[in-house]
């Protein structure tokens, strides 16, 4: 998929009169990252089928940016749309330098609750946190897609989900729109500050749902958190994430030994 991908942005890129001698792949999983040069902007180059939710993305993007909330911003170069060629969707955003400064965990709760305020007046429609669940269980029913999964596993995980998301719709929390995956790899240290990016992972919850994918220790310095919920949510987040490494169509690096590891631990939890 790489060298058509690259193909594709640098094409898509070069036709919009940004010069695209080069391309750096910065992430490769389901979805392509690429650095296009000289021009320096960032492409996501994804599956055409996907267009769907690269155009919800752009549009979350543009909303989130006019509020002035902590996410990267779409190339102002170049119209705001998703491009298509050769079977690939492409979106073209702004480069940021990384910056050499660490996240603190303080600071990381900081720009998700900026993100967290932003996105509370959003009136977008969006996937509820629910739906993650029975995609997942959809998944782990269909055999010819899950074929190395264990049958142990396969119990194991469909039980957490079930037992989990009755567990936490139960608390009756305040939902929002939420991020989806705030993780780590979602959140840029730039020069101007942390950015998050990714935002195709949109879905409606509990402010909780989204703490579950930051560092344990940011929790700790968001406020008004119920920290029970939280731990269901780490649970629960683990769960989806391991089911989608059991996907054979699946490209993320290492994805079969993390979801071992994950696996492991969840055995320890539930």
């Amino acid at each position: 998929m790489a060298t058509e991908a690259v193909a594709a942005a640098r094409s898509i890129a070069s036709s919009l009169g940004l010069p695209s001698q080069d391309a750096i792949i910065l992430q490769e999983s389901n979805r392509i990252t690429l650095r296009l040069l000289p021009c320096d902007v960032l492409a996501r180059v994804s599956a055409a089928a996907d267009h769907a939710a690269a155009r919800f993305e752009l549009r979350l993007a543009q909303r989130l940016t006019a509020e002035g909330s902590p996410v990267a911003v779409l190339d102002p170069r170049v119209p705001p749309r998703v491009h298509e060629r050769d079977g690939y969707a492409v979106t073209l955003w702004r480069y940021y330098e990384p910056s050499t400064r660490t996240v603190t965990p303080a600071r990381y709760a900081a720009t998700l609750a900026r993100l967290h305020s932003g996105m509370r007046g959003l009136r977008l429609p969006t996937p509820h946190w629910t739906d993650r669940v029975e995609q997942a269980q959809r998944l782990m029913a269909d055999r010819d897609r899950t074929p190395d999964l264990a049958d142990a596993d396969r119990e194991l995980l469909d039980s957490t989900l079930r037992e989990l998301r009755r567990a936490v719709a139960a608390r009756g929390r305040a939902e929002q729109t939420l991020h989806g995956e705030p993780h780590p790899g979602n959140l840029l240290p730039t020069r101007i500050g942390p950015l998050f990016i990714d935002l195709e992972t949109c879905c409606r919850g509990p402010v909780e749902f989204d703490l579950a994918h930051a560092p344990e220790d940011v929790a700790g310095h968001y406020p008004g958190i119920d920290h029970d919920l939280l731990d269901d949510c780490r649970t629960l987040t683990l769960a989806l994430a391991t089911v989608w490494r059991w996907d054979r169509h699946d490209r993320l690096p290492n994805g079969r030994r993390l979801a071992a590891e994950w696996l492991s631990w969840i055995r320890t939890r539930v």
